[in-house]
């Protein structure tokens, strides 16, 4: 049976049951003191005249009557349980239907229940919040995916392209093709570990441990030192013990992707980045910024989406594949930490990333490497 017949036939014996007890209590308070023979009265004694009523007499009249109350009662029941329960199981109908819409594939439909904010306002608009997070969700999968294609589908296509060439030209030097392919490949798979890194980041599947933000600093700095010479970019760090909780792994490479980035896109001679670390009462922060071209807020917002770049895309060593900041942003998350883009007023970009500061009780100390 559905839920409105449920209700229905609940409202209905409970409304009998009511009645029953109300005629039981008719019978025990008032009828059991009726007698069962007849009385008769002096007419000198009493100011009243005739027989009094029996029982018999009373319950051949309030039988029927009682009955036909009952009958009323369950009619009147049935009737008025079937609309209550129908107007009261109206919110969740609506819900059900955006239900049916949304596992066809309809994202964008919205419940918007009118009314108080009782229970099913409140289960509506919790759904309605579901819903919109799952469409912003869905959306971005699904340009993601399509951009990942894109991205992987580049190095595939050139790799055909210089195959089918030294087949077309037995002559032309091998050595070049196969220098080429090496390069492509080489992209496509550091797009795959990207991947694979933004998708293990997402899934929160780390193990959590003690570190110490200042010197995942100094070795990321120390390992892009060479590329930063090579590129005459120079490099300032700055920073005291900085302790937080998270994966030794994954935080080095938000700082790698950081410093790489500020190096890449810098100015092209004397650029500079700086690399800060600071401690506030509950969290930590990590700063990189860099000297570079003007950047528009607008463009700012975007750089943390996948396969976003602030300029142009690059063709040299170093120029990445489009998800530095996207794991970057995701690594953060996954940290419960906040990532924040702002763009400096003499050129270049300031990047802030706070993570929850280590419990004063911690007792195990941050790894040293």
């Amino acid at each position: 049976m559905s839920v409105r017949i449920k209700l229905t036939l609940s409202y209905a014996g409970f409304l009998m049951f009511a009645g029953v007890l109300l005629l039981a209590a008719v019978w025990m308070f008032l009828l059991r003191y009726v007698p069962d023979r007849a009385m008769l009265y002096n007419p000198d004694d009493r100011p009243r005249n005739g027989v009094f009523p029996i029982r018999s007499a009373l319950l051949d009249v309030f039988a029927p009557r009682a009955a036909a109350v009952l009958a009323f009662l369950l009619v009147f029941g049935l009737v008025g349980g079937w609309l209550l329960a129908g107007r009261m199981l109206a919110p969740l109908i609506r819900i059900t239907s955006a239900t049916r819409m949304a596992t066809n594939g309809t994202l964008s439909h919205r419940i918007r229940l009118p009314g108080r904010n009782d229970e099913f306002r409140e289960l509506a608009d919790a759904f309605d919040t579901m819903l919109a997070r799952l469409e912003a969700h869905v959306a971005e999968q699904r340009r993601f995916a399509a951009n990942a294609s894109h991205e992987l589908r580049t190095p595939l296509a050139i790799s055909q392209t210089l195959l089918d060439v030294a087949r077309a030209d037995p002559n032309r030097d091998i050595n070049e093709i196969i220098d080429r392919l090496h390069a492509v490949n080489t992209r496509a798979i550091d797009l795959t570990e990207a991947l694979l890194l933004l998708s293990r980041a997402d899934q929160r599947s780390f193990t959590r441990e003690p570190v110490d933000l200042s010197l995942i600093a100094e070795e990321a700095t120390e390992t892009l030192l060479p590329l930063a010479e090579k590129r005459g970019v120079t490099i300032e760090t700055h920073g005291n013990i900085t302790p937080a909780i998270g994966s030794q792994a994954l935080l080095l490479q938000v700082v790698t992707n950081l410093v790489q980035n500020a190096i890449v896109h810098n100015l092209a001679a004397h650029g500079t980045v700086w690399v800060n670390t600071s401690v506030h009462p509950t969290t930590v922060a990590l700063t990189v910024e860099n000297t570079g071209e003007q950047l528009a807020p607008e463009l700012i917002s975007t750089l943390t989406e996948p396969f976003q770049r602030g300029t142009e895309r690059l063709h040299a060593d170093h120029a990445g594949v489009g998800l530095g900041l996207a794991i970057v942003k995701t690594i953060v998350l996954a940290h419960d930490g906040t990532l924040t883009l702002t763009p400096r007023s003499t050129g270049g970009i300031r990047i802030t990333v706070e993570l929850p500061a280590m419990p004063p009780h911690a007792d195990r100390q941050p790894t040293r490497r």
